[in-house]
């Protein structure tokens, strides 16, 4: 089980099935309206589909999104969530490279320096994503390029202080 922001940790701490729910809304951009519906983007997702996919019954995540309907420091979080589309996993298709960067999760100035070396090497990005270290176990930094950056510039990112992987597909 992924780590929270301390607000969901104490919210959520004698509920480790409703915090699993909660996780996986948080990652996904799930958000929930007043009556404790879930929603992506304008699409309301079944209780039942959730549950199956965490193994849990379908009974906690209603519950769980009660709980968010009744505490406003929750609703006031998950009421404003948004889903992402990463373009990642298509990225090859359309013709582009992915970096995907693991690095310390808390070090500062890690995208503005990779961001900095790309822009030095004049290729657009096209898409950054940046995994939050408190919602996601091992979280990464993906770049998706317009194009294969060149030796010297991927190099320069492999050298930053603060990375422990790079990888490029």
């Amino acid at each position: 089980m992924c780590i929270m922001y301390p607000i969901l940790e104490d919210a959520f701490l004698r509920y480790p099935m409703r915090k699993k729910v909660a996780g996986l809304l948080l990652r996904q951009g799930m958000r929930v309206d007043k009556n404790g519906r879930i929603f992506s983007g304008a699409v309301e997702i079944s209780p039942v589909k959730i549950a199956r996919a965490l193994g849990v019954d379908r009974r906690v995540v209603l519950e769980t999104g009660q709980l968010i309907c009744d505490v406003p420091e929750l609703f006031g979080i998950f009421q404003g969530l948004e889903p992402t589309a990463s373009i990642r996993g298509v990225a090859k298709n359309l013709g582009f490279e992915v970096l995907e960067i693991e690095a310390e999760p808390h070090a500062r100035g890690i995208v503005s320096a990779v961001t900095a070396i790309i822009a030095d090497a004049k290729i657009s990005i096209r898409q950054l994503v940046c995994d939050d270290p408190d919602i996601y176990p091992n979280p990464k930094l993906t770049v998706v390029l317009e194009k294969r950056l060149p030796p010297k510039a991927l190099l320069g990112i492999r050298e930053l202080k603060s990375i422990a992987r790079l990888s490029i597909g």
